[in-house]
């Protein structure tokens, strides 16, 4: 009798040939089967064990100092036709990509056992979430994938039932920079990594599954795959709204999503629920609204900067059961970063050498916690809702110094699709390459989108049909400065008075004013009990600078026209409408 499950056991075979490993094993997510792992990662260095007292359960892990972050560079999508992939990916054809990188697989398993991880990310009884495989020879990346998806017997059990999963196959190779890629096949529902274990690149089932190859799945399946947090705001009344919020990697994501609001608002009964920090999945339910879930299972957190002050809730989650990539270590071996003023000091960097701070810092700027989400303070159980939760407001922002102000709403949700559109951000350290630089980022998608983003602006304005109850789409910038280089806005738990004003739109309850960039609060308009700003702050956190929008649309429309005629009519449309407002 046909099994659902022998397309799997023959792609198996198929990678255990070319790789030719000394062992195969099957990996059920068991406590046992984990338990033995950490014990040969111990063993033979891959893990080193951090201070039981102080962080039971958990472990350090060094990286290849050539191997320390997501690579852009040498990350392909290759579809059939190169229009498909667009100029926001880089290309390779199908046939070329899987000879250049199989030539690499081939024999790379020797001495190593070759492990297969069945997968699902999303709730496993979610009608949302998506199986996948991963075939690795890195035990590391099955210690990862256990706390960041629902691995193991389960996810193989649904595979069984659906007959369907993606494919992954990976390896850390020789850990060499000009032996490695990512590789995307998008028509093929497969992924091939070689030559890396960070884990942007060897965590199949998180940037390359979750965003690059599902993002592929929900254009041709009706839904969105989207690099967005989600968190609930419930308000004194007992009402929760949930909003999904896009940002660019090491922008503060992680801290919005487990936001603590100030002690003003605590007081008064207002409470911040963490369903997920990185990634959302949504599609149109029956009541035409927007439901989402995070495809995830953990956190894989960016350390430097995460303290008791910018994280409470993050610091809370790892100190147990949580494994620590490139941080530094003290004497009594618990991890170390920058930013994480606790008073204590690093005796060891990074790299495993003495720490001196004119050599390298403690930490590596983009080292990582992985941890599962259960152990957030800020945790709602209904991250595991099969339907997911309703989606009210979507947030994008960037990091900009200049021009953009604290927060403004979207005329209606094509120009919210071009606002997704325009976002830019100065790039960060969770990417190779220089930092401080300001990009487009759009959706804050722009290493991660599968697929040809003109086709992808059409994918976001398909969703506006008779009968959607579509969320309203605001813009934030926490990051504006000053004249002085400081920044305006203190951020972090105060950020809640800008959701708070986003409610009360979403309610229709809120002030604003209309602007050609769209709906501007007041600073009278936002309540900033305990908030003290200079007159500088409120002219450049609540203002219009007319002649620098005029800017940067004239620079938005060049952007926008890179991507050729597959470009929506609509958008540019828009843009020339704004364009045509601010002269």
């Amino acid at each position: 009798m046909t099994s659902k499950l022998d397309r799997l056991n023959q792609w198996v075979a198929e990678v255990a040939r070319l790789t030719r490993p000394d062992a195969i094993q099957w990996c059920d997510g068991s406590d046992t089967e984990n338990a033995a792992l950490i014990d040969k990662m111990l063993a033979d260095g891959t893990l080193h064990r951090l201070n039981d007292d102080t962080h039971p359960g958990s472990y350090l892990h060094r990286s290849h100092p050539d191997d320390v972050a997501r690579v852009e560079h040498l990350t392909y999508v290759c579809t059939t036709h190169h229009e498909d992939a667009g100029p926001n990916n880089h290309w390779m054809a199908p046939d070329e990509a899987h000879a250049e990188i199989d030539a690499l697989f081939d024999g790379c398993m020797q001495g190593r056992t070759m492990y297969v991880i069945p997968y699902c990310m999303g709730p496993i009884d979610s009608p949302l979430s998506r199986c996948g495989v991963e075939i690795t020879d890195s035990p590391y990346v099955v210690a990862n994938m256990r706390i960041m998806t629902r691995m193991g017997a389960a996810a193989l059990a649904r595979i069984e039932r659906d007959g369907s999963f993606v494919k992954g196959l990976h390896s850390i190779g020789e850990l060499d920079p000009n032996r490695r890629y990512i590789m995307h096949f998008p028509e093929e529902l497969t992924i091939k990594s070689y030559g890396s274990g960070y884990g942007g690149n060897a965590l199949l089932g998180k940037k390359c599954h979750a965003l690059r190859i599902a993002s592929h799945q929900a254009r041709s399946e009706g839904w969105l795959a989207e690099h967005m947090l989600i968190l609930g705001i419930e308000n004194p009344q007992g009402q929760t709204h949930y909003i999904a919020a896009a940002f660019p990697s090491a922008c503060g994501k992680t801290n919005l999503a487990m936001l603590i609001p100030p002690q003003g608002y605590r007081q008064d009964g207002w409470k911040i629920w963490t369903i997920g920090d990185d990634i959302c999945w949504m599609r149109p339910g029956p009541d035409g609204r927007m439901y989402a879930i995070n495809p995830e299972a953990g956190f894989f957190g960016v350390a430097p900067g995460t303290s008791n002050k910018s994280n409470p809730n993050a610091l809370a989650s790892i100190q147990s059961n949580t494994i620590f990539t490139n941080v530094g270590v003290t004497a009594d071996n618990q991890p170390w970063w920058e930013g994480i003023d606790n008073g204590q000091a690093p005796v060891t960097d990074w790299q495993g050498q003495p720490y001196d701070a004119g050599v390298r810092p403690a930490a590596h700027p983009n080292s990582r916690f992985t941890v599962s989400a259960r152990q957030c303070p800020s945790y709602s159980a209904m991250a595991e809702d099969p339907q997911g939760v309703p989606i009210s407001a979507i947030v994008f922002g960037g990091r900009r110094a200049s021009l953009v102000p604290l927060v403004f709403e979207a005329r209606d949700w094509t120009h919210g699709v071009l606002v997704g559109a325009a976002m830019g951000s100065e790039t960060t350290a969770a990417a190779t390459g220089a930092v401080g630089v300001m990009r487009r980022d759009p959706m804050a998608m722009k290493p991660f989108c599968g697929y040809n983003f003109a086709d992808y602006f059409a994918h976001w304005l398909s969703f506006d049909q008779d009968g959607a109850k579509l969320p309203k789409v605001f813009h934030v910038n926490w990051f504006r400065k000053g004249d002085d280089g400081k920044f305006l806005w203190p951020g972090f738990g105060d950020n809640l008075r800008v959701l708070e004003w986003m409610i009360r739109r979403v309610e229709g309850s809120g002030a604003a004013t209309e602007t050609p960039i769209g709906h501007l609060p007041a600073a009278g308009d936002l309540n900033l009990d305990g908030v003290t700003l200079s007159e500088e702050a409120r002219d450049k956190l609540f203002g219009l600078d007319r002649a620098g929008w005029q800017a940067e649309f004239a620079n938005l429309g060049e952007y926008l026209a890179e991507y050729g005629p597959r470009l929506p009519q609509a958008l540019l449309d828009e843009q020339q409408r704004i364009a045509d407002t601010l002269a």
